[in-house]
């Protein structure tokens, strides 16, 4: 079962060069640049626990600056939210 995460749907991704989403592509998941490792394992491990190191470290090919990329495009959504 694949859990779903409310930042991960609500969040408009388009504007964050730090990940893509191709149709064919981990099922047309959002997925870190140049990877197939979708955004909801970040969301998973960090539920878990799961420092951004330890998540950089155990998911070969995502930059650290595109985990803090991802999280700071997530919060910028969150406050544009909030504001309206």
């Amino acid at each position: 079962m694949v859990r779903r995460y409310a930042a991960i749907d609500n969040a408009d991704w388009e504007g964050c060069p730090a990940v893509e989403r191709t149709p064919g592509k981990v099922s047309g998941a959002w997925v870190f640049a140049g990877t197939r490792i979708p955004l909801h394992a970040l969301y998973e491990n960090l539920a878990c626990g799961a420092t951004i190191d330890e998540f950089v470290e155990w998911f070969p090919g995502v930059e650290r600056l595109q985990v803090c990329a991802v999280l700071e495009h997530e919060a910028k959504s969150l406050r544009a939210a909030l504001a309206r």
